[in-house]
């Protein structure tokens, strides 16, 4: 609701026992920010941790004095007040009748909340935490001793665990404990006396959901759900399909002691690996998830157009997953020769497909050309397919940019169909094949063409090391 106050509401306000006696059911929650005069807020709760959804909407007077009201209750999560689309300060949504004054220059120390226990707790944890932190920078800075730097770090320990024992069932230490970090016991010594390393990170790793409570939706509408997902498939996982999808599988048995959560852990999941953002090859994971989740059922989901795009989605992408061969292509180079990509002999062959008036191609094509000059005598080849556009507009593409030393095909999109058959839904396109055109490297970058080879290059000698060392070990002995 948005709203500007007359006189009458600002009377009101000076009686807030009396804004939050009337009118029961819905919510209320009033608010006195200093900093916010005149202007427009939302109160949103988080959905993830970079977006929110405001709920309710008010105009602050010129003392900053606004209310959020409606007839419906606010589901439990963490909320920002937001103004011009930046947070200005959070509240934790358990009781849905209660008022706050604060100042956006601090608004921790300034709070001042009344009628919500949820939001007490809240600031008053953080207000102890930050005044002992404080505390223990200042002594640093002075040089304070080991001793009593030790004391200060006993005491915030003990404020915690006394903090979450006294208030176990609130949402805010659900809050608390859904951020915290796993506490690492002691780890056993290898031979050579040191930390073993490896019990440390799969103690950290196992552990690492500890603290969050699957069964409560309220945590879905907190920024924690998502960077914890990230965190440990990301940071803790192996970024191979053979590691993700166990670790995925993991991931939603545990959100199904809640329907919401469930929900939202599988969009978000598959949502994150439909296309390759940072990992090469993992998109494996995508069709897991829709092959096991949602084309199952298990995804609760009632909208048919959207499982009949991810049928499509699956069916394009599976058979062009790394390991796959590429499909074959047989088009005519510039002599009017039939060149089939199968019948291309290179240890890599990187095919590029293109459209000649396209802005990033034309943009790419030099980087191709330097690239495959500079690796030709290792064995790379590119088969270059140029999918759109008239025979003439394809010829003076590659004379402008002087890729006559590469494998040029021309290729109209009338006899193949491009987007369905190689998932070029935008160009260029790019996939690494090695000899025999199994997919190493699906829609890669041009520009990083040449570090991926260079790794490439390394795993080979890697590969070959160790049959040296074995070979030169037998003729030894």
């Amino acid at each position: 609701m948005n709203r500007r106050f007359s006189f009458t509401a600002l009377l009101l306000l000076l009686s807030t026992s009396l804004l939050l006696a009337q009118s029961p059911g819905g919510h209320l929650v009033t608010a006195h920010i200093k900093g916010l005069a005149n202007k427009t807020a939302y109160l949103a709760h988080f959905y993830g941790a970079t977006q929110f959804t405001p709920l309710d909407t008010a105009t602050a007077d010129a003392e900053g004095r606004l209310v959020f009201d409606g007839a419906k209750e606010l589901p439990g999560g963490l909320y920002m007040i937001v103004v011009n689309a930046k947070p200005v300060l959070q509240l934790v949504i358990g009781e849905q009748r209660f008022s706050i004054e604060a100042d956006t220059v601090n608004a921790i120390e300034s709070m001042k909340v009344t009628g919500s226990r949820e939001n007490e707790i809240f600031y008053g944890y953080q207000k102890f935490m930050s005044k002992k932190y404080g505390e223990i920078g200042a002594l640093q800075k002075q040089g304070g001793s080991a001793a009593q730097l030790a004391a200060l770090k006993k005491e915030i320990e003990a404020y915690r665990k006394d903090f979450l024992a006294k208030n176990a069932n609130t949402l805010t230490v659900k809050l608390f404990r859904a951020a915290e970090e796993p506490e690492i016991p002691e780890a056993p010594r290898l031979a050579n006396g040191r930390p073993d390393s490896n019990w440390v990170f799969n103690y950290y790793r196992n552990h690492y959901w500890d603290g969050f409570d699957f069964s409560d939706e309220r945590l879905r509408r907190t920024p924690f759900l998502q960077n914890k997902i990230d965190r440990y498939l990301k940071e803790l996982t192996v970024q191979t399909v053979d590691s993700l999808i166990p670790a995925a599988d993991y991931l939603v048995n545990k959100a199904k002691a809640n329907k919401d959560m469930l929900q939202y852990t599988i969009w978000y999941i598959t949502n994150q690996y439909e296309e390759q953002k940072k990992v090469l090859n993992t998109d494996g994971l995508f069709i897991h998830m829709a092959e096991k989740y949602w084309l199952t059922g298990v995804m609760p989901l009632s909208d048919t157009s959207t499982l009949t795009s991810m049928r499509e989605r699956v069916a394009i992408l599976k058979p062009l997953l790394a390991g796959k061969i590429l499909p074959n292509v047989r088009l005519q180079d510039t002599l009017g020769r039939w060149r089939p990509l199968h019948d291309v002999k290179a240890e890599y062959t990187v095919t590029f497909f293109y459209d000649p008036e396209c802005g990033h191609c034309r943009e790419s094509a030099p980087g191709l050309r330097k690239f495959y000059e500079q690796n030709k005598a290792k064995g790379v080849q590119v088969y270059a397919v140029a999918i759109g556009k008239t025979e003439a507009q394809w010829k003076k593409f590659i004379h402008e940019f002087k890729l006559q030393n590469l494998l040029n095909v021309f290729g109209p999109s009338a006899p193949v169909d491009y987007k369905k058959k190689y998932d070029v839904y935008s160009t260029p396109t790019v996939y690494v094949l090695d000899r025999d055109k199994r997919i190493l490297a699906r829609r890669l970058p041009v520009e990083d063409l040449e570090g991926y080879f260079n790794f490439l290059q390394q795993q080979k000698l890697k590969k070959a090391a160790p049959a040296k060392d074995a070979k030169a070990s037998v003729k030894g002995k």
